[in-house]
């Protein structure tokens, strides 16, 4: 076989053109302004919302809601095994403590789509709510109340595995 010698072939004539040279800036700032336009539509689409109406207002009772929370000297703990998330809330004198729920949200940290309101039973020593979790990370959003109308508020994170 022979071959023909590379100097002797005819190398293509093409010519970088205005038009080609407009094609490909179109081309090129068009897939940047597509990428950041979907990005744009699913940070709105899921943004869970704002968590207070007032950051302002929220922030003058922060450090007096806080010394107060931390006055009641409560330990969390949470676990889930067999589909049954424990809330186990301890106490300063060692005693589990059996607080008023006002609000219990379980949801993904990345949107609200997933959240749901455990319902929680006292059992005699601890909160239990029989919840179905998919694997993944989670977060347990309380809202409680002590016994003398004390404010009690955690978020607590949750890992599943699969």
């Amino acid at each position: 076989m022979h071959a023909e010698p590379l100097h002797t072939r005819r190398p293509h004539n093409r010519t970088l053109t205005g038009w080609h040279v407009l094609a490909m800036f179109i081309g090129g700032f068009g897939i940047i302004i597509a990428v950041n336009l979907l990005l744009a539509y699913s940070a709105v689409r899921t943004f869970p919302g704002l968590e207070t109406d007032s950051s302002y207002v929220a922030s003058q009772t922060f450090d007096a809601d806080r010394a107060a929370q931390d006055a009641l000297g409560w330990t969390v703990d949470l676990t889930y095994a067999d589909e049954d998330l424990s809330l186990h809330i301890v106490g300063p004198n060692g005693r589990n403590v059996h607080p008023e729920i006002v609000s219990a949200t379980l949801g993904r940290a990345t949107t609200v789509a997933s959240d749901m309101t455990p319902d929680f039973v006292w059992t005699g020593s601890y909160l239990s709510a029989h919840t179905p979790l998919a694997p993944g990370n989670w977060n347990l959003r309380l809202d409680l109340r002590s016994a003398d109308g004390t404010p009690f508020r955690r978020r607590i994170p949750l890992h599943v595995l699969p």
